[in-house]
């Protein structure tokens, strides 16, 4: 039953760690691609709609990445 409780207590905290790590993820790929744009000589150096899109979508696919490689290493681990 300790044991039970113990491992629901890793799960929740190694599940608020890939969390916290998901958002800095998606906040880091959003600025990131919006400095791009906003930065980048020969770019008309105007944060549009497009740019605006275009950051959300990199900062959703920085987040996927980073939980995705989390959960493998995760198993990984666990497999060890």
């Amino acid at each position: 039953m300790v044991e039970q409780e113990q491992q629901n207590a890793s799960d929740q905290t190694s599940e608020a760690r890939r969390r916290r790590t998901g958002i800095a993820a998606f906040v880091v790929g959003l600025v990131a691609t919006l400095a791009f744009f906003a930065f980048f000589p020969g770019l008309p150096h105007v944060i549009d709609w497009g740019a605006i899109l275009v950051s959300i979508a990199v900062g959703g696919f920085a987040r996927w990445f980073c939980r995705s490689r989390m959960t493998r290493t995760a198993r990984q681990q666990d497999r060890a």
